[in-house]
């Protein structure tokens, strides 16, 4: 039976929201597994996330300060299923990001990371499968904020983006 997951990063809370969508908490809540990126700025939605889900799997970013880098680590790794994966914040420009990450992570076959606020899907040259899934509080240049929720199945994995949508109080 496969694996859900729920990646997302870059909450930024209470900067740029004051709560996620209930949308997102109900796709935390159903999954068996939530993956943060990091970049959640206070140790609050950290320890509602820890209550809220099966598992949490999560790093921490560079706008996080001590007290959640005391709890996080940079980066924070996992099996699941037989997908080898890796969770960090930051993987530098988008320029031959690509061959970095291979160089960087050679014993990764999925690597989740945050920091632009981008949705992005790309497979490097020796395979392995890079994937942000933006943020569901900021959404900078894009459309949407979003999120994305994940299946793995052995060594499938199949991703879905979300979008989610526009808030009233016009923070998005």
């Amino acid at each position: 039976m496969a694996t859900q997951l729920l990646l997302l990063s870059d909450t930024h809370l209470p900067k740029r929201a004051k709560v996620l969508p209930e949308v997102l908490w109900a796709d935390i809540e159903a999954a068996d597994i939530v993956v943060h990126a990091g970049d959640w700025v206070n140790e609050e939605l950290l320890d509602e996330l820890q209550s809220r889900s099966r598992q949490l799997i999560a790093c921490y970013g560079n706008n996080d300060g001590a007290a959640l880098r005391s709890r996080l680590p940079l980066v924070a790794r996992a099996v699941v299923e037989e997908v080898r994966l890796a969770v960090v914040h930051e993987t530098g420009s988008a320029l031959k990001r690509e061959a970095r990450m291979d160089v960087q992570f050679p014993d990764t076959d999925l690597l989740v990371f945050g920091h632009s606020h981008i949705p992005w899907d790309s497979v490097t040259p020796a395979g392995m499968r890079l994937l942000n899934p933006g943020s569901p509080t900021d959404r900078r240049r894009q459309p949407f904020c979003t999120y994305l929720r994940l299946e793995i199945d052995g060594k499938t994995v199949t991703p879905d983006l979300r979008r989610l949508p526009p808030r009233e109080n016009g923070r998005s």
